[in-house]
């Protein structure tokens, strides 16, 4: 497959793997609610180093994921200034952070900047869940090479073409779009569980159309009751407002699909009922032979116009409407400027160019169900909270959000758009905000990092929670979900599956971790062993020491990893 090169690209290649653990500091202050466990979250802080943050407790769990990052136009001034490995990067980073219009290697740190990024999102990505990203032509071809090597080819879904301005650009060619591309973790997995908002106007239009069945015994009333619930009705239907028919089956539309594409068709004469004349057939014929077009007749799903001079349509019916994303969204850019500016009650812009908040809600109402977690790691005005809190009212869902922001308006502008339209403001244009979506958050910052030395000197220890998940998922990969980490006997037992037990021995006491509490002797661990035996099941122990030899831990079916150095053996990948 090909790849795309770069300069720093051999440094960053396993940057992902190094950044350090660095576990999240609720801030109630900042908050909205009590602080659940399992609550949305806004992060304040780098976002390569929140994403690993979130990794022990969100791994696999993250089901749509939306990213707006820098679109590297030239003319954003944006700082590249991940801490990579090498001293030949560091060196290059110094010398240039800054990112704008002059940088002749702005691509490379643009790309520098994702791929640590985009590897970690993965991480974080479900089975079956799905990554947009909004992007313009800076970088959009790049991009999609990255993701291709990342996510891989196969997992692309498409590319949305977002029309969203009127060209003001001295150029030749009218720019008046960006792009979102939209990959999959596993596209095998997509189309058992791709979902969209239009679901419950659907099984409206699937009920009212039922009821309109059994009430009324000719087509003439049945059609005419319908009419008039159709006008009445017809703009929350979005985008079925094409079904506006109703027969002894139920609701449909007319369909153009007689039309046979690209090359010539079946020619036949299909006579009207009425005139006894042949309708109008296709420029290219028709895309099925004669005896599907029979049965079509029989079962009364061909639809005629007046006389056959128009041409004749196949009848659609609302059951076996499937809907899709659109390949073109026509938006304008300035809803997203608009709406903020009424949430925050002025009239000066507060953000530039924030995405609107119904777009993304469109999006994520097909990548995601009733339960799913959403991820922004590029919040900024927190359009993708909005949306989520939006969707959720609209069809009672319980989806969470995820934000990151890094810059320091992350409480002013992201969290304070949040709190503003959670609550309601009762000037806002859109009846949703005006009211209030509901819900809460909690607002966290990034501890210091934890590391090996830091906790040999006691400079920086972890809570028990922390450590555990980041222990868990370092040593099995598995995420342990939002919950704190409690031990749960008195060895510290704090996980187990179908083969093994998995024990923290750690309190965040330096002197209690200087204590024989805190190192696994050889009465701790034949206790352990017994437990396991019972169980048919090994175990993994991490303290910070032991007194009994590996080989004699071996006979116990019992795996050692001595603290603080699994920190520091997993900072050295």
């Amino acid at each position: 497959m090909p790849t795309l090169d770069f300069k720093g690209k051999r440094h960053i290649y396993a940057h992902h793997l190094t950044v350090p653990y660095r576990p999240l500091v609720p801030e109630p202050d900042k908050s909205v609610g009590d602080c659940p466990d399992d609550d949305n979250l806004i992060i304040h802080g780098d976002n390569l180093h929140a994403l690993k943050a979130l990794l022990p407790r969100y791994a696999g769990r993250v089901k749509c994921i939306y990213i707006d990052p820098p679109y590297n136009t030239g003319k954003e001034g944006w700082v590249y200034n991940d801490n990579a490995n090498g001293p030949i990067l560091k060196q290059w980073l110094a010398d240039a952070a800054s990112v704008d219009g002059d940088d002749l290697e702005r691509h490379d740190k643009w790309l520098c900047m994702m791929w640590p990024r985009l590897h970690l999102l993965k991480e974080l990505l479900s089975e079956d869940g799905v990554i947009f990203i909004s992007i313009d032509d800076n970088e959009q071809h790049h991009l999609r090479m990255l993701m291709d090597e990342i996510f891989g080819g196969s997992n692309l879904v498409g590319t949305i073409v977002w029309k969203n301005v009127t060209d003001n650009n001295p150029t030749n060619i009218s720019l008046q779009h960006e792009y979102i591309v939209c990959y999959a973790a596993s596209k095998e997995n997509l189309e058992s569980v791709w979902q969209s908002a239009t679901l419950p106007i659907k099984q409206r239009i699937v009920d009212i159309g039922r009821e309109y069945v059994e009430k009324y015994e000719d087509d003439e009333s049945r059609q005419a009751a319908f009419t008039r619930w159709f006008r009445e009705h017809k703009s929350e239907l979005g985008p079925i407002s094409d079904y506006k028919f109703i027969d002894a089956q139920g609701v449909y539309a007319g369909s153009r699909s007689v039309h046979n594409p690209g090359r010539e068709g079946h020619r036949y004469d299909v006579l009207h009922p009425r005139t006894g004349k042949p309708c109008r057939q296709p420029l290219m014929g028709y895309r099925f032979p004669p005896e599907t077009m029979d049965r079509l007749l029989d079962d009364d799903r061909v639809i005629f116009g007046a006389d056959e001079s128009k041409l004749i349509e196949i009848k659609s019916y609302i059951d076996d409407y499937k809907a899709k994303l659109p390949s073109v969204v026509e938006l304008d850019t300035r809803v997203g400027s608009n709406q903020l500016k009424s949430i925050f009650s002025t009239s000066r812009h507060v953000f530039p160019y924030p995405k609107p908040a119904a777009l993304i809600r469109d999006l994520i109402s097909f990548a995601s169900n009733a339960d799913s977690i959403v991820l922004d790691s590029f919040a900024g005005s927190g359009s993708t909270a909005q949306a989520v809190l939006s969707l959720n009212k609209q069809d009672g869902g319980n989806r969470k959000f995820i934000l990151v922001e890094c810059e320091d308006y992350a409480d002013s502008i992201t969290a304070e758009r949040v709190r503003r339209v959670i609550s309601g403001i009762p000037d806002a244009k859109d009846d949703d905000v005006s009211e209030g979506l509901g819900g809460s958050f909690t607002y966290c910052s990034l501890g210091d990092p934890v590391t090996a030395s830091g906790m040999l000197d006691g400079g920086t220890l972890p809570t028990f929670s922390s450590l555990a998940a980041w222990l868990m998922h370092t040593a099995t990969g598995r995420s342990v979900g939002p919950s704190e980490l409690r031990p749960l006997d008195e060895h510290g037992l704090i996980y187990s599956d179908s083969r093994r037990n998995y024990y923290v021995r750690y309190k965040p006491d330096l002197d209690w971790l200087s204590s024989n509490e805190a190192v696994l002797t050889e009465a701790r661990a034949e206790e352990i062993a017994n437990i396991c035996k019972e169980q048919q099941k090994d175990a993994v122990v991490f303290a910070a020491g032991k007194y009994i030899e590996l080989d004699e831990l071996s006979e116990l079916n019992i795996m050692f990893g001595q603290l603080p150095f699994e920190i520091q053996r997993s900072e050295q990948v």
